[in-house]
């Protein structure tokens, strides 16, 4: 559904985006992740013709965005981090509005505004005026702005931003209806969003390709180390130390305790005979072992790993 080839966007001697290449299935969700500054808005609003690149092409079924914008931007809808929302209209009124705007050819208008409201579940705020309605309203306002003549293309730029949790779950199962039948482009610093509505994730930093994958792979593709849970009841201070003077063993946590119970997080590359001297080192010291088990990798770990910003600043692009 969408193609983007050796995509760059440079301002002055700065590069925004670099040689950026992938492609996006049709009827599928992909997660677009990276860091402040690392291109992510700049892409999207290429792929959307609200800017142009300096090199490169972006296809979107079929249409390339600089030869055929009109036909591009029918087929797309977009809800910007901050939805351009004027503030003084009633919903239903902003809704036709954009009907009109995008010169939508429906035979029942009002029947399909009325589908995407009861989509988006705004009715009972349809008659209100916009700047009367709290954050979570305006962004699903916004996000029946983009639904609006059905577009086959869906690019949200942080759809839950600021929501609170009850709103946050409303908007993601919303995406996870719209994913259905349309393809989906969704970025977001909600990590664990990412995880539970994509199919895909595609990871930039720096204007740059990192990686691409499923969340459940692309710990494998990294080389991330394991992370254990262990549960051992006794000395704590003495398990610990055990633990840390262990090959392979890093990052030692006490994470939680339960009575005489302590439970321990740690990244491990143990070998074989590393876990056999780990096992016989707690029986000697009257230490059991109660409990073991493998950490999921969270794909926060996997973010961080990838793209190495755990510490570094970046250059948020909109200043650049």
């Amino acid at each position: 559904m969408i193609t983007i080839s050796n995509l760059t966007k440079k301002y002055g001697d700065k590069y925004a985006l670099n040689d950026l290449t992938f492609d996006v299935q049709e009827g599928e969700v992909l997660g677009f992740l990276g860091p402040n500054g690392a291109g992510k808005s700049t892409t999207m609003n290429i792929i959307t013709g609200y800017i142009a690149a300096t090199s490169g092409t972006v296809t979107v079924d079929g249409y390339e965005i600089s030869e055929n914008p009109i036909e591009v931007k029918k087929m797309i809808g977009y809800l910007p981090e901050i939805p351009p929302l004027y503030l003084d209209m009633v919903v239903w009124d902003y809704l036709e509005f954009v009907y009109e705007l995008k010169k939508v050819n429906k035979e029942d208008k009002n029947e399909h505004l009325q589908t995407i409201i009861d989509m988006v579940k705004i009715d009972d705020v349809k008659k209100r005026r916009i700047g009367n309605l709290s954050k979570g309203y305006r962004q699903r306002v916004g996000l029946a702005g983009a639904l609006v003549g059905d577009p086959k293309v869906l690019i949200l730029d942080e759809p839950t931003v600021g929501l609170d949790p009850k709103q946050i779950i409303e908007i993601r199962n919303v995406i996870k209806t719209l994913g259905k039948d349309r393809t989906v482009i969704l970025s977001s610093h909600i990590l664990s969003e990412i995880s539970a509505v994509c199919d895909r994730v595609i990871i930039i930093n720096k204007g740059e390709f990192v990686a691409e994958d499923t969340p459940e792979n692309l710990s494998k593709k990294v080389g991330c180390k394991k992370k254990i849970i262990f549960t051992v009841s006794g000395d704590r201070e003495k398990a610990e130390e055990i633990l840390k003077n262990t090959h392979g063993v890093s990052n030692v946590i006490c994470v939680s305790s339960s009575g005489n119970s302590y439970d321990f997080e740690f990244e491990t590359e143990m070998a074989d005979e590393d876990k056999r001297k780990l096992f016989f080192d707690f029986a000697e010291n009257e230490i059991p072992i109660l409990m073991q088990k493998e950490s999921e990798q969270s794909l926060e770990d996997i973010f961080l790993s990838l793209t190495g910003n755990k510490e570094e600043v970046q250059e948020d692009e909109s200043n650049i």
